[in-house]
């Protein structure tokens, strides 16, 4: 069993990597949903279905989230009537989110209703919410707190970013899945996410962090910082803002209480000596990633490095 930390569209990349590369049903995703929102009614839970509808294969190419071939006439009926039109939401994807909220207001626990998503659309591998409990990441700034969708999407992420902080997280648990697919894994993956506030919720879970140390499996990252930025949204301004250095090793010091190894691009070479001075095997990969055999090349290579004693 192989565990994946993922988030955003660079985590979905490499978990379908993953997918691509395992035998089936030996794939656990570990998902976050501190970014989860309510809108137009619905729930919505953008990282998740990311994870989900790239491994379906259903993804859209040019953006990496939403479905591939989607329309829009719902929402363009909802702008008619004068509702808001700044979170985009296709026709097909309301699907899934109508199908969620339905589920949720019937009593199912996120971890059962992600699973019956998954089953629907075909995946042959586990997709699991980090908790059951609600959880929402507030972006600090200097007009004042954002709830996350308002600060990534409505403000298209241009906002400084003082601190971040994951509301009701003293309050989550970690569900029995997440920590038994930690004990069973051989290899945990954290995807090269935003490991702000796309790994950063998850780690937050109480109970996570112990339960990623005590695993028995490798615990690889793959940094999502290729030559000092971010390849697709605001993780290295995050990182600045923060206090954190912008490259591939100040990333693996965040990960290095209970990392083993750690994947760096071949543009940032000349830091494999850094990163190992932190006591982490350094592997250097291509890791920007294209299309889906790009990312199966990257999740083969991973899965040998975490294989190699």
């Amino acid at each position: 069993m192989i565990v994946a930390l993922a988030g955003g569209v660079g985590g979905a990349k490499l978990a379908q990597g993953l997918y691509l590369a395992l035998p089936p049903d030996t794939l656990t995703v570990i998902g976050n949903t501190a970014d989860d929102f309510d809108h137009f009614g619905l729930r919505i839970s953008p990282d998740l279905d990311t994870v989900l509808y790239t491994l379906a294969g259903l993804a859209n190419p040019a953006t990496g989230w939403g479905i591939a071939g989607d329309s829009f006439r719902a929402l363009d009926l909802l702008k008619r009537y004068g509702a808001e039109d700044w979170f985009a939401i296709g026709d097909l994807d309301f699907a899934t989110h109508i199908r969620r909220s339905e589920l949720l207001r019937a009593g199912h626990a996120p971890t059962a209703v992600a699973a019956t998503l998954a089953s629907g659309l075909g995946l042959r591998a586990r997709l699991l919410p980090m908790c059951d409990e609600p959880v929402a990441t507030i972006v600090e700034t200097p007009d004042g707190p954002l709830g996350f969708q308002d600060y990534f999407v409505r403000r298209r992420h241009q906002d400084t970013v003082n601190a971040v902080r994951f509301d009701g997280i003293e309050r989550a648990t970690l569900p029995d899945g997440v920590a038994a697919a930690l004990r069973e894994a051989t290899a945990i993956v954290l995807c090269p996410s935003n490991p702000i506030v796309s790994l950063g919720p998850i780690l937050a879970v109480p109970g996570l962090r112990a339960a990623l140390r005590a695993a028995p499996g490798r615990k690889v990252a793959v940094s999502p910082i290729v030559g000092g930025r971010a390849l697709k949204g605001p993780a290295d301004r995050m990182l600045a803002g923060l206090g954190h250095d912008v490259s591939p090793v100040g990333v693996a010091r965040l990960y290095r209480d209970f990392l083993d190894g750690f994947v760096l691009d071949e543009t940032d070479a000349a830091l494999a000596p850094e990163v190992e001075a932190l006591s982490l095997r350094a592997l250097v990969a291509q890791t920007v990633m294209g299309d889906a055999a790009d990312r199966r090349r990257l999740a083969e290579e991973i899965l040998a490095f975490a294989r190699d004693e």
